[in-house]
């Protein structure tokens, strides 16, 4: 599981704010079709929204602590029934910067009239 520091738990939490959730947890809990969903999400989106459908706090949390745990994630935030969970993106699925073109080179024109 990845360790944040508050400063990056709090600019996470700014990111997140208007995200809406991308996968949901039912009453079936946390099988391994939502864990590869929640997995393809965060190689997608890297910063995601869990919404999990239940009344048991002890149950969103453990599944916040397992989803964090095996996907190797970090925990951003749990407020209500919505889980915020950052992981970062591989260095080798970025893709490469393309190389910045130089400015034209702005020469003196003469005025011949």
């Amino acid at each position: 599981m990845l360790q944040l520091s508050p400063i990056e738990r709090r600019e996470l939490k700014a990111r997140a704010h208007s995200l809406n959730p991308v996968v949901s947890i039912s009453e079936n809990g946390l099988t391994d079709a939502v864990m590869r969903e929640i997995d393809v999400c965060l190689k997608a989106h890297e910063l995601i929204k869990i919404r999990v459908y239940g009344d048991s706090r002890e149950d969103r949390i453990a599944y916040y602590e397992q989803i964090c745990a095996e996907l190797g994630a970090a925990p951003v935030q749990h407020i209500g029934k919505l889980l915020v969970v950052w992981r970062p993106e591989p260095e080798e699925n970025k893709a490469p910067s393309k190389p910045r073109r130089a400015a034209p080179r702005r020469t003196k024109r003469s005025f011949q009239g």
